[in-house]
């Protein structure tokens, strides 16, 4: 049986949400599945992936082919990486140990990189708001001061009115 570790959708219209899943190939897009290996939402900034690396490893080694968007998926979270090792060990090139260090390493490395897009897309919407608070502070400054001189025309006019109506009850 060929096995497949592909994206199964749910979510509504316009907001998808995957599965990440192992299963037989010939099996519709959503149906049967064989293991739900974890889940995948587009929705977010940056993505939100939550994988079981463990066992997206283990089909691997039993054979599983992942689709291409499947494969970016485990490459992002490292399980591809920790198949590549895994390999390595079995031939002998490296210990479990050495290859679980490396593992770790990279690991570590891609947090960082994660953290610092998050930082700077915090950033980059916080400058944003600025922006925006400064501009529609500008906005209404200008509102206000273009309704001043038609308030101090009206009380003029008021007052005139007012004097010309004394002066002619006298």
């Amino acid at each position: 049986m060929p096995v497949k570790i592909r994206l199964q959708r749910h979510g509504k219209k316009g907001k998808p949400y995957y599965w990440i899943v192992a299963a037989d190939s010939r099996a519709k897009r959503d149906g049967k599945y064989l293991e739900k290996l974890g889940a995948y939402n587009p929705n977010t900034n940056p993505a939100t992936i939550e994988l079981d690396v463990d066992g997206a490893v283990q089909w691997l080694q039993n054979g599983a082919q992942p689709t291409d968007t499947a494969k970016a998926i485990l490459s992002y979270k490292g399980a591809m990486l920790k198949n590549h090792l895994a390999g390595g060990v079995r031939k002998g090139a490296l210990t479990e140990e050495q290859a679980e260090e490396k593992f770790n390493a990279w690991l570590e490395e891609k947090a960082a990189k994660v953290e610092a897009k998050t930082e700077g897309l915090s950033k980059a919407d916080a400058e944003a708001k600025a922006k925006a608070h400064e501009a529609e502070k500008a906005v209404n400054e200008a509102r206000i001061a273009a309704a001043a001189p038609v308030v101090e025309e009206e009380v003029a006019e008021d007052v005139a009115t007012e004097e010309t109506a004394a002066n002619e009850e006298e």
